[in-house]
């Protein structure tokens, strides 16, 4: 929390001359982020502006089919693994979403690669997602723990930093993003957690799944998404009275962030001013397998 993100905070206020940072967080760093903002309004820390959670779990009661591979037993067998190494394999992780949508994520690629021989078709979504992350021993655990198992954030047991974590107390406005055909953090669980925010959340569910769903570029018009009123209830009730757009959700999203502070400015150039650029894009790290 302290050297990721209000380190990146810190560092994005620096060089951009500002008092506060717009901040946001994908799927499990979405999670870190929520569990930021919580620590920061429980401190009376006001760096942070508005946050984007994107297809982010904070209440776990409907992880879905992730969460049959999450017990004492199993998590011990996990964490005794981690100790070996400091880390759990990027490939772990991604095996395990796998696994869950076998269907379309292993049984394909056995048939028509395996058996027919066949060379997948070139998809840079899979490319990207098949880039798998480390995850820190410590911090695997800790979200295991207290998110999958005992889901305490949502029940206000969670303590970091000598903080008991009330996301109620987050005032900040919060644009909460799921999509429809997630089968890592289902809509029905984000929709679930936006309701925990205790400032103006706008919720907004986009067709396709954890990855296109997100990516969607505006010029394509793909797929589409709904808008709607309160986050309350269940989200088939507030899908009731949403409206369907066609297209990516991000022009939504460029409007939330305009009707806050519509001022622009100049794009910066990655390097300049205090922090120089360790190395072009994308970084030697992912020439490293795992």
């Amino acid at each position: 929390m302290r050297d990721g993100v209000m380190t990146a905070v810190d560092v994005a206020r620096e060089i951009c001359g500002t008092e506060q940072a717009d901040t946001i967080g994908y799927c499990v760093g979405g999670t870190l982020l929520s569990v930021t903002l919580a620590y920061m309004a429980a401190a009376g820390d006001d760096r942070i502006a508005s946050a984007t959670l994107m297809t982010t779990q904070v209440d776990f009661t409907h992880a879905g089919d992730l969460k049959v591979f999450v017990d004492e037993d199993q998590i011990s067998a996990v964490e005794a693994k981690m100790a070996e190494s400091g880390y759990l394999e990027g490939s772990s992780m991604a095996n395990a979403f796998n696994m869950i949508r076998s269907n379309d994520m292993v049984w394909p690629y056995v048939v028509n690669n395996y058996l027919r021989g066949r060379a997948p078709f070139p998809f840079d979504l899979l490319y990207w997602n098949s880039d798998a992350t480390r995850m820190p021993a410590a911090n695997h655990s800790f979200y295991l723990r207290g998110c999958y198992l005992n889901n305490d954030l949502a029940h206000r047991r969670m303590k970091v930093g000598g903080e008991l974590l009330d996301l109620s107390k987050v005032k900040i406005p919060v644009y909460h993003l799921a999509t429809r055909e997630d089968h890592i953090a289902p809509a029905k669980s984000v929709f679930l957690g936006a309701q925990l925010f205790g400032g103006p959340t706008r919720f907004v569910l986009a067709g396709s799944g954890h990855i296109a769903g997100v990516v969607n570029p505006p010029a394509k018009m793909k797929y589409q998404h709904w808008v709607g009123g309160d986050v309350k209830g269940e989200l088939s009730h507030w899908l009731d009275g949403a409206e369907e757009r066609p297209g990516s959700w991000w022009p939504d999203w460029r409007a939330w962030l305009a009707a806050m502070d519509a001022t622009m400015v100049p794009a910066r150039t990655p390097g300049d001013g205090p922090y120089p650029a360790l190395e072009d894009a994308p970084g030697s790290y992912v020439k490293v397998k795992s």
